[in-house]
């Protein structure tokens, strides 16, 4: 299965993101913390993300991505992030969109 159950749509619904303020001028992004959540479905978004997201690119770093209503969704240890697929490091460098600095 490829797309979201239920349970996760309404988790990714009904969560909190926090905007990620020191990037809001390089990579505007949204995410949450595993320990301010509901661990179980965090751990099952998380898993889900890696069984059925797609490897690619944040420069040298590969990273697996699932896209849903939009956004692009990753994980690193105990946070999940999303951006709008706009924001995705791959659709910004075809269109010829990051930042000046390269700065992360």
């Amino acid at each position: 299965m490829n797309t979201l159950e239920n349970e996760l749509k309404e988790f990714i619904k009904n969560t909190t993101w926090i905007f990620a303020k020191t990037y809001a001028q390089t990579w505007p992004h949204e995410y949450i913390v595993q320990e301010k959540v509901d661990n179980a479905l965090f751990l099952k978004l998380a898993d889900h993300i890696d069984k059925f997201g797609y490897e690619d690119y944040f420069y040298q770093t590969k990273q697996k991505y699932f896209e849903h209503e939009g956004h692009s969704y990753w994980h690193m240890d105990n946070i999940i992030n999303r951006c709008l697929n706009k924001n995705t490091y791959s659709q910004r460098k075809k269109d010829n969109r990051l930042p000046r600095d390269n700065k992360i």
